[in-house]
């Protein structure tokens, strides 16, 4: 190798560092390697595409959401966190922002279960919003890698764009979140 392409090489080399470090999402973007958290996806990103059918039989998309604020919850009946989070989630984010005129909505993306399933825990967990079975995990595995937990939020703002991603069930980040969605929802 010659001195000139040793050098073209350093410097791509270090050009690759620099973005890694400085712009995190677009390297995770193009590598599709979750970031510390598990996720695939980054606040400020667009939300990928999705279609998901709640148990009423409505349908929900990235296309017939966009123009309100929404948060995906994604949660399993074998979750012990998922079931720490939903009556907070049912009360201090569904209950207190579905009536915002801006539109508000929230959806339980159920991992991996059958629509039988996710009915029960929906009724066990006496919770109101409207859940949605992911069964084969399309949803999920476009947000966050594989085995990389289930307990997760993320917020949507009218432009479809990512405005906050939370993780497990954290009291602070949770009251953060509820702090966006509210911004969100009030804003014009």
């Amino acid at each position: 190798m010659s001195e000139l392409q040793g050098m073209r090489t350093f410097l791509t080399s270090l050009l690759l560092a620099a973005c890694a470090v400085f712009f995190p999402a677009v390297v995770l973007a193009q590598t599709g390697a979750p970031d510390a958290r598990g996720f695939i996806v980054a606040v400020g990103d667009e939300v990928p595409d999705f279609e998901l059918t709640d148990l009423d039989g409505q349908v929900h998309s990235r296309a017939s959401l966009l123009g309100s604020v929404y948060v995906l919850q994604f949660t399993a009946s074998w979750c012990s966190v998922c079931r720490a989070e939903m009556p907070h989630l049912e009360s201090e984010v569904w209950r207190a922002f579905k009536d915002r005129p801006t539109g508000f909505t929230l959806l339980g993306v159920d991992l991996d279960e059958p629509a039988g399933k996710v009915a029960d825990f929906a009724a066990k967990m006496n919770v109101t919003y409207p859940m949605c079975p992911d069964a084969d995990g399309e949803v999920f595995y476009s947000i966050a890698g594989p085995k990389t937990g289930v307990t997760r939020n993320v917020v949507v703002g009218r432009q479809g764009r990512i405005a906050m991603l939370t993780r497990l069930f954290d009291e602070e980040e949770f009251d953060r979140m509820v702090e966006v969605i509210d911004d969100l929802t009030t804003s014009d």
